[in-house]
């Protein structure tokens, strides 16, 4: 936790002035006062922000999140009939955050590793050997072409339409 208190001390200003707004997803709870405090500083410094997101996961794991959003279902009192994919969605740590289109796995990992399940459901997946501290921006291009490439379907078959081209991401 001592490099996250670090990185945050280097990283929060230049964040900041790029215009990029700073969320967590994770229980805080479970995390020390310091940490708790770093994070809502964080956050509130960069709430105004509106040129990009960046969503650091600390202390999260995506099976969680979704027993968080269902324990707060039942602590809201929400009756089994009125629970449907949208009541579970509208109480995950962010709601309002898109879906991810392409997740890219390092170090040849083959998994989604309890990362953003519920919102992984239709994501692409890019697999590269490199590992993430020699992931740069070649290979950011290589996987976004590979991305851009793919016919998405969301669940559909092959000869279901519509599918639909990945967007030109550039």
């Amino acid at each position: 936790m001592r490099l996250f208190h670090e990185s945050m001390r280097r990283e929060l200003d230049e964040l900041h002035e790029r215009g990029i707004r700073i969320l967590f997803s994770g229980r805080r709870d479970e995390l020390s006062p310091r940490m708790r405090e770093k994070i809502v500083e964080a956050v509130e410094r960069t709430s105004g922000n509106r040129r990009g997101v960046l969503n650091v996961c600390l202390n999260y794991g995506g099976r969680a999140e979704v027993v968080d959003a269902v324990r707060a279902l039942v602590a809201q009192g929400v009756r089994p009939e009125d629970v449907d994919e949208e009541a579970i969605h509208s109480r995950l740590y962010h709601p309002e955050l898109p879906d991810p289109d392409l997740i890219i796995r390092t170090a040849g990992e083959q998994r989604t590793s309890n990362f953003l399940l519920w919102q992984s459901a239709y994501s692409e997946l890019f697999v590269t050997e490199t590992l993430w501290p020699d992931f740069d921006v070649p290979h950011l291009q290589e996987a976004v072409a590979e991305y851009q490439n793919r016919v998405r379907r969301f669940g559909g078959r092959p000869e279901q339409e519509p599918a639909l081209r990945s967007p030109n991401v550039g």
